[in-house]
């Protein structure tokens, strides 16, 4: 009898979804390293997907139903929206620089154990810092 497979968990934020969702030039590379995770982000990550959609329909109103379209798309991707400690976000966010809501993202990573898919380079960068800082601990 083989081991039941176990599926990796993935912490995905608004940049990568949004990426998927709306075509842009990265969608590829980010459903690469998705895989076939399981995907969890907090819970504001449909706002942030909300407001991405917002942003692209001002700036290109000709495009707006396509775009409304591909936002109401997001439950495609069935990720799971979890609950953050608000307070252990507030002090990643005052500790990397972080924005609130880029910190909840990366807690949620530190607290699984999991991979942060982002292409928010400020966010990546404050999760390679804190993968070598718990790495050397």
């Amino acid at each position: 009898m083989s081991a039941p497979t176990v599926m990796r968990v993935k912490v995905v934020d608004a940049s990568a979804i949004a990426a998927l969702l709306f075509g842009e030039p990265e969608a590829d590379a980010i459903a690469r390293r998705l895989g076939d995770a399981r995907l969890v982000a907090p819970a504001l990550l449909r706002f942030e997907l909300a407001n991405v959609c917002l942003i692209k329909a001002r700036r290109h109103p000709d495009q707006e139903p396509e775009l409304t379209a591909a936002f109401r798309l997001r439950d495609r991707l069935a990720v799971k929206e979890v609950a953050v400690d608000h307070d252990g976000t507030l002090e990643l966010a005052v500790t990397t620089g972080l924005t609130a809501y880029d910190a909840s993202y990366l807690w949620l990573a530190q607290k699984l154990g999991a991979e942060l898919i982002t292409l928010d380079k400020q966010l990546a960068k404050a999760e390679a810092a804190s993968s070598k800082t718990r790495g050397s601990v």
